[in-house]
């Protein structure tokens, strides 16, 4: 097994100055200590870092599926009646002049009329091989803008800040039934990523079972935290793997990073739940957010990307905490996933983290 090379704080001499070219590096076998997997660092298998770019951007008219130059879908302001039911929106009024609208989803993956599953039925059925429970949940869509042209980096930081605390609110009020005991935020821009609309939005799902890959997270954060007394996210910032930070959070990319560019975007202060942020902390990282998806889209050429909330479950016992700590995390759309990752979950990363960082770090988003 190749020996495992732990993050340094030191920065290379390198990155000093963007104009030297990054170094060439032998391939490696890093561990992600958050997701527990192993990620093989290969650089042989792709073009200089610098010269990656999306080749279907995620707003072109194919992708979008509309040339018009003034689309308009069921998500535009004006067009409300031919969307599911409206949750709330912000600010809370019933005029036609909105900011946000969170609705249920027209096309729900899970049902919130049907009977909620009593936690002993998968046990019951466990034993037969065929563990199946009723398929309820909430599924919701979170219309970030009612303008159809205007994207989430489009935004000001207060106002990705209030989509940020949209979030919060419809997770509080998943909170309050105690049949959810997860939920879920995530949002795919561009075809390619999963998204069917063109229109910026997201979605929320509340689950009834904590997934498997979420408690998997918190068994490798505790096997950190056993081992050094640490939470491993608190740990892991380091100027090698910057890109940007703020008062309150810090992007990085992170050192076994699982796909070319990955951005996690990562609290200062230890906190478990994402909802418990506050106004202040909620406009500083939309902030950091807008920055770090318009450093993206403009190295990378607007790429497709999935960006998802990584929280801790509603009943997460105090023993818990210590280790645990929520996170924001970017996945651009820049390679395919093939056999090798499918058959033994360890990731083909074409782009050393630190070059990938380094890049982003140095991409000027002021003009």
């Amino acid at each position: 097994m190749p020996s495992v090379r732990f993050l340094t704080a030191a920065m290379s001499s390198t990155e000093q100055s963007p104009s030297p070219p990054l170094p060439n590096r032998s391939a490696e076998v890093r561990r992600d200590a958050i997701f527990d997997r192993w990620v093989l660092i290969s650089p042989a298998r792709a073009r200089r870092p610098s010269d990656f770019k999306s080749h279907s951007p995620a707003s072109s008219s194919s992708a979008s599926g509309n040339p018009n130059p003034k689309p308009s879908c069921a998500f535009c302001a004006g067009r409300e009646g031919e969307c599911a039911p409206e949750i709330f929106r912000i600010p809370p009024s019933s005029s036609a002049d909105w900011k946000i609208r969170v609705i249920e989803n027209l096309y729900p993956a899970l049902r919130r009329d049907a009977e909620p599953p009593d936690p002993s039925d998968g046990l019951a059925a466990a034993g037969t091989g065929r563990c199946a429970v009723t398929g309820f949940g909430f599924h919701d869509v979170v219309i970030e803008t009612p303008d159809h042209s205007v994207h989430l980096p489009d935004l000001s930081p207060e106002e990705v800040g209030e989509v940020l605390l949209a979030y919060k609110q419809r997770i509080f009020q998943l909170a309050r039934l105690g049949s959810i005991k997860y939920v879920q935020v995530f949002k795919n821009y561009g075809a390619s990523a999963g998204a069917s609309m063109a229109h910026s939005h997201s979605q929320i799902m509340g689950l009834p079972l904590v997934p498997p890959l979420v408690s998997s997270r918190l068994d490798s954060m505790k096997k950190f935290y056993d081992m050094t007394g640490k939470c491993s996210l608190c740990e892991v910032q380091s100027e090698d793997i910057l890109v940007c930070d703020t008062v309150h959070y810090f992007a990085i990319v992170p050192f076994a990073a699982s796909y070319p560019f990955e951005v996690w975007i990562v609290p200062r202060d230890h906190t478990a739940h994402f909802h418990e942020i506050d106004h202040e902390k909620a406009v500083d990282l939309g902030g950091l957010l807008k920055l770090v998806l318009q450093k993206l889209s403009k190295q990378l050429n607007d790429p497709p990307y999935n960006l998802m909330i990584q929280t801790a479950p509603f009943d997460l016992s105090t023993s818990c905490t210590p280790y645990t700590h929520w996170f924001l995390q970017i996945l651009p759309h820049l390679n395919v996933i093939g056999g090798f990752e499918i058959a033994t979950g360890c990731f083909i990363n074409p782009v050393f983290p630190e070059d990938a960082a380094k890049i982003l770090r140095e991409v000027d988003c002021s003009k």
